[in-house]
C-alpha cells in the first residue's frame, strides 16, 4: 500500500467523518425525519456526466432552495449574494449562487479578486462513514430506493428520498470517456480506489480547502493574497460529499491533464482561506450543458475550467517519482 501524506488537520477531520456510535445503521433509521442530517454538503460540484434534467434542475436554482429549505439555511448569506450580485455588467444574476466556483485560470494572480460560494458546515455534525462490513450490508442501488427508504424512515415523496434519489442516479451514471469514477460508502473503500488509480507502491497526499476563520457567509468576494501555489499532481482523484443520510463520496479519476492549486484567500468580511483550486485542461468530453460552461460563457474544449473545492471534499494527489 502506498505510503499516504496527510496533514494532521485533515487527519482528524478523517477521524471525524469515520466515528460512529453503537449501530450507526440504528441511530440513523430512528432519527427524526426532519432531513438527511444537517450541514450536509447538498450543493456539491456536479460530476461531469450528470444529466441534462439534472442540470436544468440547478440552472434554474431548484435544487439549491429545496435543499436550504431542508436545512434551514436561509438566512443571512443571502445579503451576500445581494451585494456580490449588484455588481455591474455581471451575467450571473439570478443564477444558483453555489455555482460561483467556476473561474479562469488567467485569474490566479495576485490581487484578483472573485466571487466564491464555500459552505459552511460543521463536521462533527455531518454525516459518518460506516465501517466498511456495516456498509457494505445495506443496499446502495437505484433499485433498492423503497426499501431503502423503509430502513430510514423516509416518506416516498419527502425531500429527502428525493436527494437519495438523485446520489443513487448520479453515482450509477456511467463514466465520460477517460473517467473512472466510484461512490465510496466507506474509508476503506475511498483509499483502494485512491490506490488502484495511482497504483499501491505510489506515494500520495490529500488536500482539502482550510477557513482560517469562522464566518457565516457563504458567498462573497475573495482576493488572492499571494502568488498561488502549483502542487505537481501528476495524477488526482476528487471526492465530492453526497446527500445521503450516512457519508458518501463521489470520487472520480480522468484522464486529461489537471493542474492543482493551493490559493490563499481574504474575503470582504475579513475571512481567510488557503483555498484548494483545480484547473481540468482539457474539458472537450465534458456534457455541453455541465453548469461550469453557463457559468463562464464558454464551450467544452475552448479553455480550460477551473473550480474551488469546498472545505468537506478531498483532492488526492500522486506525487511525482523520485527515481
Amino acid at each position: 500500500m502506498g505510503i499516504i501524506f496527510v496533514s494532521w488537520s485533515i487527519f482528524l477531520s478523517l477521524l471525524l467523518v469515520m466515528c460512529y456510535n453503537g449501530n450507526k445503521v440504528n441511530a440513523i433509521r430512528h432519527q427524526k425525519n426532519d432531513g438527511i442530517p444537517t450541514d450536509m454538503n447538498v450543493l456539491r460540484l456536479h460530476s461531469m456526466d450528470v444529466d441534462d434534467k439534472y442540470h436544468s434542475d440547478v440552472e434554474r436554482g431548484h435544487a439549491m432552495d429545496d435543499h436550504l429549505e431542508i436545512h434551514g439555511e436561509q438566512e443571512s448569506g443571502d445579503a451576500h449574494i445581494a451585494h456580490v450580485h449588484a455588481h455591474p455588467s455581471s451575467h450571473m444574476d439570478h443564477m444558483d449562487p453555489s455555482l460561483l466556483v467556476f473561474f479562469f485560470m488567467e485569474d490566479l494572480k495576485v490581487g484578483k479578486t472573485i466571487p466564491i460560494y464555500f459552505p459552511k458546515r460543521d463536521p462533527s455534525s455531518s454525516p459518518h462513514f460506516l465501517p466498511r462490513e456495516e456498509s457494505n450490508s445495506i443496499p446502495f442501488s437505484l433499485e433498492s430506493l423503497p426499501h431503502l427508504l423503509q430502513i430510514f424512515s423516509f416518506p416516498q415523496d419527502s425531500p429527502q428520498a428525493k436527494a437519495m434519489e438523485d446520489t443513487l442516479r448520479e453515482c450509477e451514471l456511467k463514466p465520460i470517456k477517460g473517467e473512472s469514477k466510484l461512490c465510496a460508502t466507506s474509508l476503506e473503500s475511498m483509499l483502494d480506489f485512491v490506490n488502484e488509480i495511482f497504483g499501491f507502491h505510489s506515494q500520495i497526499k490529500v488536500l482539502s480547502t482550510t477557513h482560517f476563520t469562522k464566518s457565516t457567509a457563504r458567498l462573497q468576494n475573495y482576493t488572492i493574497l499571494k502568488k498561488p501555489e502549483e502542487t505537481p499532481a501528476p495524477k488526482m482523484v476528487a471526492c465530492h460529499t453526497m446527500p445521503y443520510p450516512y457519508a458518501i463520496f463521489y470520487c472520480h479519476y480522468q484522464e486529461s491533464e489537471s493542474k492543482v492549486f493551493k490559493v490563499l484567500l481574504e474575503g470582504e468580511n475579513g475571512e481567510s482561506a488557503d483555498a484548494v483550486a483545480v484547473c481540468h485542461l482539457d474539458t472537450s468530453q465534458w456534457s455541453p450543458n455541465h453548469v461550469s460552461f453557463g457559468v463562464l460563457g464558454i464551450e467544452p474544449g475552448s479553455k480550460p475550467v477551473c473550480h474551488f473545492f469546498p472545505a468537506d471534499n478531498l483532492v488526492w494527489i500522486a506525487l511525482p517519482s523520485l527515481i
